[in-house]
Order: C-alpha cells, then sequence, then structure tokens
C-alpha cells in the first residue's frame, strides 16, 4: 500500500499563487505516475497535470502556462506549483499515485493510490 499526503494548500487572491506538495510512504517503490487532480464544488474530478517516473508530463489545457509539477524521487514527493490562479481553480486538489509504467488514457480519470486532498480557494 501506498500513502500520500498533501500539503500546501489555502486561501490566495486572483493572480497569487500556491504550491502543493505530496509526500508519499510505505510501499513507494511500486510507484510510477503521480498527479494532481482537482474537484471543483458540484463538478466532477479532473486530471490537473501527471508525471511518470521518467519525467514525462501531461498538463489540463485550463493550466498549461501556469501549473507545473515536478517531483523530487529522493523525497518521494511530488509537487504543483500554481500561478497565476484564476477563482475557477478553486477545489480540492488531491494527490494520486500508479504502480502502471508510462503515460496511459486511464490517468484522465483514475489512479491506484489517493491522498485525502487539500482545499484551494481563489478569490477574486
Amino acid at each position: 500500500q501506498v500513502q500520500l499526503v498533501e500539503s500546501g494548500g489555502g486561501l490566495v487572491q486572483a493572480g497569487g499563487s500556491l504550491r502543493l506538495s505530496c509526500a508519499a510512504s510505505g510501499s513507494i517503490f511500486s510507484i510510477n505516475a503521480m498527479g494532481w487532480y482537482r474537484q471543483a464544488p458540484g463538478k466532477q474530478r479532473e486530471l490537473v497535470a501527471v508525471i511518470t517516473s521518467g519525467g514525462s508530463t501531461k498538463y489540463a489545457d485550463s493550466v498549461k502556462g501556469r501549473f507545473t509539477i515536478s517531483r523530487d524521487n529522493a523525497k518521494n514527493t511530488v509537487y504543483l506549483q500554481m500561478n497565476s490562479l484564476k477563482p475557477e481553480d478553486t477545489g480540492v486538489y488531491y494527490c494520486a499515485a500508479d504502480s502502471g509504467t508510462g503515460w496511459s488514457p486511464r490517468y484522465y480519470r483514475d489512479m491506484d493510490y489517493w491522498g485525502e486532498g487539500t482545499l484551494v480557494t481563489v478569490s477574486s
């Protein structure tokens, strides 16, 4: 099993920045891809960004150029740097990890392991 713990959420004004962190523990040898998802009130959970063990990244169109996903394998941690935040970025952000190799279309909706989530609120 893999445990994921997110941190770094909070309240920020539009145009501001936040950095989310997600620390993995447990059976971390099984982790390949890691990602960030978000769920806005009344909406379905959506993929924000994914990074594979090889460092390849994929972003939702809505965050390209504003968000950056990165990982520190030595610390078993994945980050999401969020800049130029907009009110529509508000939601609960979830860290996720998967044992699959490379990129999979399944990652648009699901991964093997999930954190509890951290709330990001962007005020206008």
